[in-house]
């Protein structure tokens, strides 16, 4: 098994460092295609991507962060995240087939 942490903002690599998560790959983009069954991935992914994940027997875990429109687009550091909240949401995304 595998910890994927999905980001490329330095802030948040700290932030989950200073929680104490266990990482065991930081990558910037995910192929997902080098995710396997049992893994867990961690980020701000798209669903269409979660619901891949999930299909394969991974699990997925969404950093939930609520942010004013102002700081929108800009670099976030480990304690401004922590002072909003953040935390890691477990989902599961069904893929609805028509």
């Amino acid at each position: 098994m595998t910890t994927w942490f999905v980001t490329r903002h330095a802030g948040a690599k700290e932030w989950a460092k200073a929680q104490g998560i266990g990482v065991d790959r930081v990558v910037d983009h995910l192929v997902i295609g080098e995710v396997l069954a049992g893994d867990l991935v961690l980020g701000s992914l798209p669903v269409n991507l979660v619901a891949e994940l999930n299909s394969k027997g991974a699990r997925y875990f969404h950093l939930t962060l609520v942010l004013s429109e102002e700081l929108r687009g800009k670099e976030i550091s480990a304690e401004l995240m922590q002072q909003l909240g953040a935390k890691l949401e477990e989902f599961t995304v069904i893929k609805k087939e028509e």
